[in-house]
């Protein structure tokens, strides 16, 4: 991840944008800012909105309401000027199969002035990428690989992975993700990053934003995100028929005399506990997607 401190001016700014698909709010009142030079995290279940609101950065959505703007721009007024600074790897991976590697690179360079040969030249080996391989008889991980090369050989300067290791297995996943974590820590540059995995996400994220059902549930530094939050067992002196009612917590799972909390700062729900006659036995992190369930349900959006 990078530590550096991010300049002031923001990369991506969505202020209050909703989204409907006829009777479905596929984003509902969504605000976002992605500062310079970091990785941020958005994270969901598949449905949760992400790719929706990525769309909207790349100028394929006009938001119905609320406004999007990249480099200061907006994207669907300013397609030019915005997709030239952007790198884009979706989960789809639509490439012309019918043409080889060399072909594909020589192809996608002709859009991009910023386009750095020897550096796709670097990938190419690195992602060992035949150049007369035909893109059709490419591997899904080869594939995966081929999209990621022509995303990041112009050198952009926001990349967006839209769930760039969807079906791929854990040895290209890791590759693709030491890619990223490379090309942010020798160059820093600002990458959007959107997955169902919380797990890949919390890697190489600085800042991370979860959505479910088109809400946005929690964002923020990752390190605070899991900073702040503890998981605690309760047990009372006797079994209570319903969850207790404790000042500060998310979510409350379990039953009778022993009970589960999520909570952001565990002293007051400590402290609610022990008013109950309750005691604290264990205190741990939870893990992202504990933290992740406990907002959305506690938001009322599971």
């Amino acid at each position: 991840m990078n530590n550096s401190v991010p300049t002031s001016d923001p990369v991506i700014e969505i202020r209050g944008v909703t989204r409907r698909f006829g009777s479905k709010r596929a984003l509902d009142d969504v605000t976002l800012c992605l500062p310079r030079g970091i990785v941020f995290g958005l994270v969901g279940e598949n449905g949760a909105g992400k790719t929706t609101l990525i769309k909207h950065v790349l100028g394929l959505l006009r938001p119905q309401s609320g406004s999007v703007r990249v480099f200061g721009l907006d994207p669907v007024a300013n397609p030019k000027p915005v997709l030239g600074k952007i790198g884009y790897l979706s989960e789809n991976r639509d490439l012309p199969g019918w043409m080889r590697v060399d072909e594909l690179l020589r192809y996608t360079q002709s859009f991009y002035p910023s386009w750095d040969p020897a550096y796709a030249e670097e990938l190419r080996s690195e992602f060992s990428l035949e150049p007369a391989a035909r893109v059709k008889e490419l591997s899904r991980g080869e594939t995966a690989r081929a999209g990621l090369l022509l995303a990041l050989a112009h050198r952009p300067a926001l990349l967006v992975l839209d769930e760039p290791s969807s079906g791929l297995d854990p040895v290209v996943r890791r590759d693709i993700l030491e890619a990223i974590i490379r090309t942010v820590a020798d160059e820093g540059r600002t990458i959007l990053f959107s997955s169902h995995l919380l797990e890949e996400v919390e890697r190489v994220s600085d800042q991370l934003a979860m959505m479910h059902n088109g809400k946005l549930v929690l964002c923020g530094p990752l390190d605070d995100i899991k900073r702040s939050h503890r998981r605690l067992l309760l047990r009372f002196d006797a079994p209570l028929p319903r969850p207790p009612r404790l000042d500060g917590a998310i979510s409350i799972t379990g039953a009778g005399q022993e009970w589960s909390v999520i909570c952001n700062g565990a002293g007051d729900v400590a402290a609610a506990a022990a008013r109950l006659g309750g005691t604290v036995v264990s205190e741990h992190a939870p893990s992202l997607d504990e933290i992740f369930v406990a907002h959305a349900a506690k938001k009322g959006v599971l």
